[in-house]
């Protein structure tokens, strides 16, 4: 139940002046709208409101968790209550900031009080017109309708238009859609392409995504009279709006039996689907792909205007990368283990380590030590940020493997070296050099 809280003040001799809450505020100092938007002045009314929509499902705060998303979506929502509205985009051209800033005297509507310092600029009562929200007068509800565009980011339907707000475009956004996918360790490092299988909701076939039966229509619902609102009167002249039980809000009926049988008046039904994913390379465990429009189609059946504007959700693949038996990896570098015989490690040599696409010989300098390392440049997981085609590297780091037992020969030779080396410290069961 969605419920406004309208607070009545007082009433002067010849004019009633309603105070409302708002849900933004045109800051004093007023960016250039335009350029908010990313439109130019010559920009369609469809083009202006198309940007809109765009940079407030970016930065929605509900879906972009960024420091600025909050900022960037009241900077949106200013710049569209201004190019809106033919008078305040008027104003804004004429006089630019000065006709919003706090101070400014241009009057965009052109109503009373003008001049420099008198009322407000944008018609009697209030900052957005003497209506707050539903005033045709100015300000948000005058072209914008709040609770299409928020609903627009969940999926779902659509309210209706209301008595007093003015004929608003609806957008219907569907659900997103998320999976699954496991790839192997190569196939993260290479990049792969993925079928995915999915059922999402589609447009019904039977009624075109109306939810009607052939013939059926729609009727303005006799309960609330099509406003899709009930106002209920309280105490201290308090007044709480709420969804109209009977339509949910829509504002129109559907006749008895009229729903379509297929989709059950939803306008939707599920399908199964498959969509081909390409993986690139260097993607991590835990990592999600998103693909554009494979998500939910919305469910048309249920809004005011089923042949209302419409976009599917989004379909979110999250990748889990299984462990290889040889590597792992820090980030884009991979990481490999090399075990080397105890007389290479002393004598040094050439020993063979694997890499992503194939063998390499690596030198093993005298003395090599357990733990010690050294890095392939450009031998590891390709890297998704930063440059063009740049990688990661192969860090090796060696162990050296002591052997457990010794036959009577290697003992001999192990002592002798112990022997040559003066190490006194060393165990000896051979007796060389003890005379019998």
């Amino acid at each position: 139940m969605s419920v406004n809280l309208y607070c009545w003040q007082q009433r002067q001799a010849k004019q009633a002046t309603q105070q409302c809450f708002h849900a933004s505020q045109i800051s004093q100092a007023t960016k250039n709208p335009y350029t908010v938007l990313g439109v130019g002045k010559s920009a369609s009314s469809s083009e202006i409101k198309k940007s809109y929509y765009a940079l407030a499902k970016k930065y929605h705060p509900d879906t972009n968790k960024e420091p600025n998303a909050k900022d960037k979506f009241s900077e949106a929502q200013s710049a569209y209550e201004i190019l809106s509205d033919s008078q305040k985009k008027a104003a804004w051209d004429q006089y630019g900031a000065a006709a919003f800033d706090q101070g400014a005297g241009a009057d965009p509507s052109g109503g009373g009080g003008g001049g420099f310092g008198g009322g407000s600029p944008f018609g009697a009562g209030g900052p957005f017109g003497s209506g707050g929200f539903s005033s045709s007068s100015g300000g948000f509800g005058a072209d914008i309708n709040f609770d299409d565009l928020f609903s627009a980011f969940g999926g779902g339907k659509r309210r209706g238009k209301g008595a007093r707000s003015a004929p608003q475009e609806e957008v219907m956004v569907g659900e997103n859609i998320e999976v699954q996918t496991n790839i192997s360790f190569m196939d993260a490092a290479k990049g792969a392409t993925k079928t995915i299988w999915t059922t999402p909701l589609v447009q019904c076939k039977t009624c075109s995504g109306n939810g009607l039966k052939k013939g059926a229509k729609r009727t303005e619902c006799k309960a609330c009279g099509g406003t899709g609102t009930k106002v209920h009167f309280m105490q201290a002249g308090f007044q709480m709006a709420s969804n109209c039980n009977s339509c949910g809000g829509q504002g129109v009926a559907v006749p008895r039996g009229g729903q379509c049988g297929t989709c059950s008046g939803n306008g939707v039904t599920r399908e199964s689907r498959s969509v081909s994913v390409d993986i690139p390379g260097g993607v991590e465990d835990g990592m999600r792909l998103r693909v554009d429009g494979e998500g939910d189609a919305p469910p048309t059946g249920l809004a005011a205007n089923p042949s209302a504007s419409s976009t599917r959700g989004d379909l979110y693949v999250f990748i889990r990368v299984a462990p290889h038996t040889k590597f792992s990896r820090s980030g884009s570098d991979v990481l490999y283990t090399a075990s080397i015989p105890l007389t290479t490690a002393i004598l040094g040599g050439e020993v063979d380590v694997p890499t992503l696409d194939g063998e390499v010989k690596v030198k093993i300098g005298t003395g090599t030590g357990t733990g010690d390392k050294i890095t392939l440049g450009g031998m590891g997981m390709k890297k998704l940020t930063g440059r063009r085609a740049a990688q990661g590297d192969l860090r090796v780091e060696f162990k050296v493997a002591m052997p457990k037992y010794l036959n009577s020969n290697q003992r001999v030779i192990v002592e002798m070296l112990a022997d040559e080396m003066g190490d006194n410290a060393a165990k000896r069961v051979m007796n060389l050099g003890k005379k019998p």
